[in-house]
Order: structure tokens, then C-alpha cells, then sequence
């Protein structure tokens, strides 16, 4: 009975807590060479894509819920203002392909979503997560460093906090 208790105990503590997570990337940190696949199912390759001018790569917990939909549309709202800027973005979370696929088709989001089931990338940034859900978190890189990072990234003001700071440059 008492090896049981034990039992539950660790595994509520570890639903709870999440896993073990690396350190969050600081300023001035190469973009992490890690790939995972787009809503389309197509390998993106992150350090290769953000290589040369500025790359946003945002985490959201859940595709097509309240407070997601709002940080990405509020991307896409402002999505030919950040481009202009030479911005290239990435969304991020632990659904799978099929559910960012819908995500992006409902809401015409004309930028990748990377399927991170697996937390390869949550993982790679240090991203917490809170019962497999990555926080919302966002990360600005410049010629493949990062240069700008929000650790409670806006819902509705996502794409004005990022070009704020684009504004300072």
C-alpha cells in the first residue's frame, strides 16, 4: 500500500510540475537547430529558415482555443507590417498536425505552425509546460540570434510588443 502512495504521488507530481525542462535560451543565443513539421506535414528546419533577417517563433498552448487564436491573429493582423520588417514567424505548440492545419484554415493564418507533439522545440527553448501544454512564450531572432524574448507573451498584443521592440532597432 504504501509503495502505491508512493507511486501516485510522483505521478501527480510529474502531471503537475511537467518534466524536466532545459533553461530557457537567453539573449544572444543561436536559434536551436531543431526541425519539426508545419501544418502541412513539410520538415521546417528553424536555424536554416532563421538564418538571415529576423525570426519570430511564438509558443501558445493550444491551437483554436480563446487566448491562442487571439495571439495569432493578432499576428496575422499585422502580418504584412511584419514582413515588411523582414519577419519571418513560427507558431509553436504540442498539437498535432491535423489540429494545426485546422487551426491554420479556420483563421487564415498565412504563417508556419510547427506540430510539436513530441516537444522537440518546446524543449529545445525551454519552454515550461504545464500538463504537456507549452506557456505562452515568444522569442524574436536576428540573423539567427535572438535578440528580443517575452517569458508571458501578450495574447492581443503579441505582433504590437514585436514590433515595439523592431521599432528600437
Amino acid at each position: 500500500m504504501k509503495r502505491i502512495a508512493q507511486l501516485l504521488t510522483a505521478a501527480s507530481a510529474s502531471i503537475f510540475a511537467g518534466h524536466m525542462q532545459a533553461e530557457p535560451i537567453a539573449l544572444g543565443a543561436p536559434l536551436p537547430v531543431i526541425a519539426q513539421q508545419n501544418q502541412n506535414g513539410e520538415l521546417v528546419k528553424l536555424a536554416e529558415a532563421g538564418a538571415k533577417g529576423y525570426t519570430l517563433v511564438y509558443f501558445y498552448p493550444k491551437a483554436d482555443t480563446p487566448g491562442c487564436t487571439k495571439q495569432a491573429c493578432s499576428l496575422r493582423d499585422s502580418y504584412a507590417t511584419l514582413t515588411e520588417k523582414g519577419v519571418k514567424i513560427f507558431g509553436v505548440s504540442a498539437d498535432k498536425v491535423a489540429s494545426q492545419k485546422a487551426f491554420k484554415d479556420k483563421y487564415n493564418l498565412p504563417f508556419d505552425l510547427l506540430a510539436d507533439a513530441d516537444a522537440k522545440v518546446i524543449n529545445a527553448f525551454g519552454v515550461p509546460t504545464t500538463l504537456g501544454f507549452a506557456k505562452r512564450q515568444a522569442y524574436l531572432f536576428k540573423d539567427g540570434k535572438l535578440v528580443w524574448s517575452d517569458a508571458s507573451a501578450s495574447t492581443e498584443k503579441q505582433a504590437e510588443d514585436v514590433l515595439k521592440f523592431l521599432a528600437t532597432q
